[in-house]
């Protein structure tokens, strides 16, 4: 499944985050010229949620997407499990529309799960769809089982993503998930691709054979890492930058091609699971 915008186009191949973006007065200048400089090299999903900066990052986008032919961007944010029923979604959907500046989300998300029944969420996505104020709906942080019993609901076919941490040192989604939504066209959007700060990212950027890959094909670490997940049917990295050089340069990954010479340096090193792992969030 690929994200189409509004007017026919595809979205990505690879997104832009916004997690802890628009949070600092001092810092939002700077971090509106790196959604810019994606937006400018065809990064047109922007993915948000009303959880980030309590709705400072939905704000951020909505000033970033000023002059952009909006039915060529790709919009999508989360509610909170807890705002995600009939008593909230329909007052935050719109609370999210009105920060975005936007008339409709093209995609809008469950964060995660929670106390809401996903049958009854599902309901209110589909309201929402109708409406007009939708054009999809998705999950986030959903396991395997968590994504059949939703299947199992009145209209939990018409899910088009699940959006999960995914990068290469986190692989436990290839075990079952990753398969189970291919198979059902149901795409992956990949969060922190990059890994997130700390003794993590920095053993993966600075891998051997991270770093030798990145050698052969004139790329950086993080653009080998982005290219891994880019040979995955069906799921888009959606990394978060706030400098445009780190946007431009997460941008380049899309024109790596790694070979089966590439992938097997990289299986080597960081392999997939072979039993069935809990799904990361951080």
């Amino acid at each position: 499944m690929e994200f189409m915008t509004q007017s026919g186009a595809a979205a990505g191949p690879i997104g832009q985050g916004t997690w802890y973006l628009g949070e600092h007065a001092e810092t939002l200048q700077q971090e509106l010229s790196a959604l810019r400089a994606g937006l400018d090299r065809g990064m047109t999903l922007l993915d948000t949620a009303e959880m980030y900066g309590s709705g400072a990052a939905e704000r951020l986008v909505g000033r970033a997407i000023q002059g952009y032919d909006r039915e060529k961007l790709y919009l999508v944010s989360k509610v909170y499990p807890h705002n995600a029923g009939r008593k909230n979604i329909f007052r935050c959907c719109q609370a999210s529309l009105k920060r975005m500046g936007t008339e409709y989300m093209d995609l809008y998300l469950l964060h995660w799960r929670g106390g809401v029944p996903l049958a009854e969420t599902v309901e209110c996505m589909e309201k929402l769809k109708a409406d007009g104020l939708i054009r999809n709906w998705g999950v986030s942080n959903l396991d395997a089982d968590d994504m059949n019993e939703l299947f199992s609901v009145p209209n939990g076919g018409n899910c088009v993503t699940d959006q999960v941490l995914y990068h290469l040192g986190s692989r436990g989604i290839e075990y079952d998930l990753l398969p189970a939504l291919q198979k059902r066209d149901v795409s992956v959007m990949a969060y922190c691709p990059l890994a997130q700060a700390g003794r993590l990212r920095r053993g993966l950027l600075g891998h051997p054979a991270v770093t030798e890959t990145a050698r052969v094909h004139h790329a950086t670490p993080a653009q080998i890492l982005l290219a891994f997940l880019l040979t995955r049917p069906g799921v888009m990295p959606i990394p978060r930058s706030s400098r445009a050089e780190h946007t431009l340069e997460n941008a380049g990954a899309a024109d790596v091609r790694l070979t089966g010479e590439d992938l097997a340096r990289l299986d080597a090193a960081f392999p997939a699971p072979t039993r069935r792992v809990p799904l990361d969030m951080q």
